[in-house]
């Protein structure tokens, strides 16, 4: 039974998280240390009282001794003070930056089906509010327990020293405060799931408004947005004003049954007094004794609320810690590549669909027993409406998601057998809405390899068409993008993008609408540095435009899931079919384009 009872906390939400504070033992160790300190001078003070009053009261007052004892308890205290303050602050910024490194690393590690169903809000308020109150509840919570639990301790031992009668009187408050502490905690933690939840869909409502704050102002759109936010706002006032009115009773009843706990002292102890049963001394060393043994109760009161209310944090953001990746390398992969028996320079000569069915959800199916053969060099090219499932097919390819029926597998071998090291090695990136770093062009071009020389930095922003705008900017590529590349233009953002995958000069480049946002003279140019770059490249290209993939050795016209048309680009225009259809559309549309622009 014991050992089932050690299992079950430490299987519990706050033993998983005390292991941040764990790593630090020498601050945990120092608070614990000066917070037995500090109460032992607290339980010290009352009995240099009790024996100066005594002494006074007997005849045999000596001042000095009296005036050191008091001195020695204060400098006493202040030293303590100092040490847990200090030690817990350490502590607090210790396992605060404990928590978020670790949370973030597992984000880093988890798939993108795990940020498809989470807003960047949701993920915001787990790693700044709630690891916050987190790192100072474990610090602090530490140093009150250890203080109030040893203080009120060691006075309930000299209260029954001095009295065992009078004592037990002013102990019979300790049950109530148990019982009413556990009533509280079903509410505390209630209302305290209704704040975190409420302050997640704040977040969440205020980082999506300032994402689309350009959108908000073109389409007029402040004022409805406005009444959104202050719904989102309504609810959090009225779970914070829950949550704090229930703090805010819990606390006064603690000091209620400390006012009844003294007020017994003084009367009954005073009984005694006047019965010559109890010294002067004792009865005030008692009155102080009962005051103090209800301090460190209302702090661990206040503890104990405080816990309730960040138990849903607790929640949280172990609700992103024990997140498991849904895409990640199995033991048997992951074992030969810290043997390092994966040859990560194995050239990729063969990339296979083979019955390949998807969905983003349980009824949703984007692909059905999907075949595809890429050979090495080549440059295939997916064509065809929205949501036909094209870009998911890069997504596979990239292992982005894996299929949930049938393979890709590189070089006859499915791909769930090699590490995704081996994979992000072989295969460079470019989106359909790219996104740079708050930094330099240079470092943003440089984060597809981090070693690149200048001279290849340089070479791949030449290859990808970006040389012109870059060596116009005064500091060239050590000019800044700004956050998420706010200081460029959408087609000089995405010219950035091509540059980075350029430069990590992996042998197999995934193009997904990567000259969406430029023109056509820009386009003209990125493809003659295409052109060089695919050369003894695996290339996939997405693509709207249809001057893009012309050159492709292959065309695929995708259309609900599966390929309708394939061939090359003179092949296809000769059938008359879907393609040469989607061709003639473009054309017009691009000629109604010029004539409205003339």
């Amino acid at each position: 039974m014991f050992e089932s009872w050690i299992q079950r906390m430490r299987n519990g939400r706050w033993w998983k998280l005390a292991s941040f504070a764990r790593r630090h033992p020498r601050s945990i160790w120092a608070i614990v240390a000066s917070g037995l300190w500090v109460a032992a001078c607290d339980t010290g003070l009352p009995l240099v009282t009790r024996a100066l009053l005594d002494s006074i009261a007997g005849g045999e007052f000596e001042p000095l001794p009296f005036v050191g004892a008091y001195l020695g308890i204060g400098i006493g205290l202040a030293l303590g003070i100092w040490a847990f303050v200090r030690f817990a602050g350490d502590l607090a910024a210790a396992v605060s930056y404990d928590i978020r490194a670790a949370a973030f690393g597992r984000l880093q590690e988890l798939s993108f089906g795990y940020f498809d169903r989470r807003t960047s809000g949701w993920l915001l308020a787990r790693m700044t509010s709630d690891c916050d109150r987190l790192s100072q509840i474990m610090s602090w919570g530490i140093l009150d327990l250890t203080w109030g639990s040893a203080c009120m301790s060691a006075i309930a031992v000299v209260m029954l020293v001095l009295s065992w009668k009078l004592a037990l009187v002013v102990l019979a408050m300790t049950p109530i405060l148990i019982w009413m502490s556990l009533e509280f905690q079903k509410r505390l933690l209630s209302s305290s799931r209704k704040v975190r939840s409420s302050n997640s869909r704040l977040t969440a409502a205020f980082s999506e408004a300032l994402g689309g704050i350009l959108t908000t102002k073109a389409w007029s759109r402040e004022e409805e947005d406005l009444t959104l936010f202050r719904n989102r706002t309504r609810e959090m006032y009225d779970a914070s004003v829950e949550n704090a009115l229930q703090s805010a009773l819990y606390l006064p009843l603690v000091l209620t049954l400390a006012s009844v706990g003294t007020g017994l002292a003084l009367v009954v102890g005073g009984w005694s007094v006047e019965a010559s049963t109890l010294t002067l001394g004792t009865w005030v060393a008692f009155v102080t004794y009962t005051g103090q043994f209800f301090q460190p109760a209302q702090e661990i009161a206040a503890l104990f609320a405080e816990l309730q209310m960040a138990r849903a944090s607790a929640e949280r953001v172990l609700g992103i810690l024990e997140s498991e990746p849904e895409i990640c390398d199995s033991p048997e992969v992951a074992r030969r590549l810290e043997a390092g028996e994966e040859d990560m320079n194995e050239t990729v000569d063969t990339i296979e669909f083979r019955g390949v069915s998807f969905g983003y959800g349980a009824e949703t199916r984007v692909l059905e027993n999907f075949d595809l053969t890429l050979c090495r060099g080549e440059t295939i090219a997916l064509v065809g409406p929205t949501g036909g499932g094209k870009s998911t097919i890069a997504s596979l390819l990239c292992r982005f998601y894996e299929p949930t029926e049938g393979e890709v597998r590189y070089n006859g071998r499915d791909y769930r057998s090699r590490s995704l090291q081996w994979l992000r090695a072989h295969v460079a990136v470019v989106q359909q809405t790219p996104h740079l770093f708050d930094g330099t062009i240079g470092d943003n071009v440089r984060y597809g390899r981090l070693e690149a020389s200048e001279d290849e930095v340089w070479q791949a922003v030449e290859c990808a068409g970006a040389a012109g705008f870059v060596s116009a900017l005064p500091a060239g590529l050590d000019s800044p993008v700004g956050e998420g590349g706010a200081r460029l233009s959408a087609g000089q953002r995405q010219l950035v993008s091509l540059a980075r995958a350029l430069v990590r000069g992996a042998e197999i480049l995934v193009l997904d609408e990567a000259t969406a946002s430029v023109d056509v003279a820009t386009e003209a140019a990125i493809q003659a540095g295409l052109a060089r770059a695919m050369v003894g490249r695996t290339s996939v290209v997405i693509a709207h435009r249809l001057s893009t993939i012309r050159s492709a050795d292959r065309i695929f016209f995708i259309e609900g899931g599966r390929i309708v048309e394939a061939g090359d680009h003179g092949s296809l225009m000769a059938r008359g079919g879907r393609y040469a259809s989607l061709h003639g559309g473009v054309d017009l549309q691009r000629q109604a384009i010029r004539f409205t622009n003339q």
